[in-house]
């Protein structure tokens, strides 16, 4: 084993993290071949995450179906999947470490009162503060918020570069255990990727105003910050982006070539029309050895038809 140093830096670790709330479809396999691909380039590794923190939305079965797919198509990623609904004793003390240090508080606000007093933000409602102090006589606790600080949160976007946002302004103190008991999206990715060890993250820029949030509870809990890569997201006609809930159609395992070729042209590469009509092997290879983040389109959205993979 080499001696890195105490100031040496990490080796690649990247992940892609999938919800299990239905089949793979075209703009979450732009999201796993950027990943993988960035990992691969960079001799890193490339973990898989399951995001199923929010047990309400599954859909029974989307989890292996998801799994299958990506074998189909030739992607290998290194050790164990991680599941989510596994990790709540990690997710709890942390939880209870941001409340012993006066960093979260309990909150008894109803989703009507804060559409009554919440003024809209840019990444929804902000919270107004009021069980900030206490809660209020007579009220029990429904969620846990985190405080946030009345200072900006900058970081560097590998693709979109600088970037900024004022938690107070925009967003407000924000949940990180739900009204119905499960934990926020937010305190598990920050707990999850500490755990795997992620160095970097490559995801779609629909997830670009979350990302100061994450960076904001990293600082609290004293956890890694990694590096950030936010992809153009793909979207239909109407710019609705490309997503299970919206019925976006699933990518064809039996067609592997056709989607991972109209995927990499998404994401600004050409590759030969002999590596789109060979063996799965082949293409894997030539994308590895020419994968550049310099050619992604620097944009947050792409409208593509129906069938992109058809292309």
């Amino acid at each position: 084993m080499t001696d890195r140093g105490p100031d040496a830096t990490p080796p690649y670790r990247g992940r892609f993290a999938p919800s299990p709330t239905g089949p793979l479809h075209f703009g979450s396999l732009v999201a796993a071949l950027a990943s993988c691909l960035d990992a691969r380039a960079a001799g890193g590794e490339w973990l898989l995450r399951m995001e199923d923190v929010d047990r309400t939305r599954e859909v029974p079965g989307a989890a292996d179906a998801i799994l299958r797919a990506l074998d189909a198509f030739g992607f290998e990623w290194d050790g164990p999947v991680m599941y989510q609904q596994h990790r709540a004793p990690a997710y709890r003390t942390a939880l209870e470490r941001l409340l012993a240090a006066g960093h979260a508080f309990p909150c008894a606000c109803t989703r009507r009162e804060l559409e009554a007093h919440a003024r809209p933000g840019p990444e929804g409602r902000i919270y107004p503060g009021t069980c900030r102090e206490g809660l209020p006589s007579g009220r029990e606790a429904r969620a846990v918020r985190v405080r946030v600080e009345d200072a900006a949160v900058r970081f560097q976007d590998r693709l979109l570069g600088p970037q900024v946002q004022d938690l107070a302004a925009e967003v407000g103190d924000f949940v990180i255990r739900r009204g119905d008991g499960l934990f926020a999206y937010q305190l598990a990715v920050v707990v999850d990727d500490a755990e795997q060890g992620i160095t970097h993250v490559v995801r779609g820029s629909d997830l670009l105003g979350s990302t100061p949030r994450q960076i904001h509870l990293q600082r609290l809990l004293g956890l890694p910050t990694p590096r950030y890569l936010h992809l153009p997201v793909a979207v239909d006609t109407r710019g609705v982006k490309l997503s299970k809930q919206t019925g976006a159609p699933p990518v064809d395992p039996k067609r592997p070539l056709a989607a991972l070729c109209a995927a990499l042209r998404f994401l600004g590469h050409a590759p030969p029309a002999e590596i789109c009509s060979g063996p799965l092997d082949d293409f894997w290879r030539w994308a590895i050895d020419h994968w550049s983040v310099d050619r992604l389109p620097r944009r947050k959205s792409i409208e593509v038809s129906e069938s992109p993979a058809a292309r």
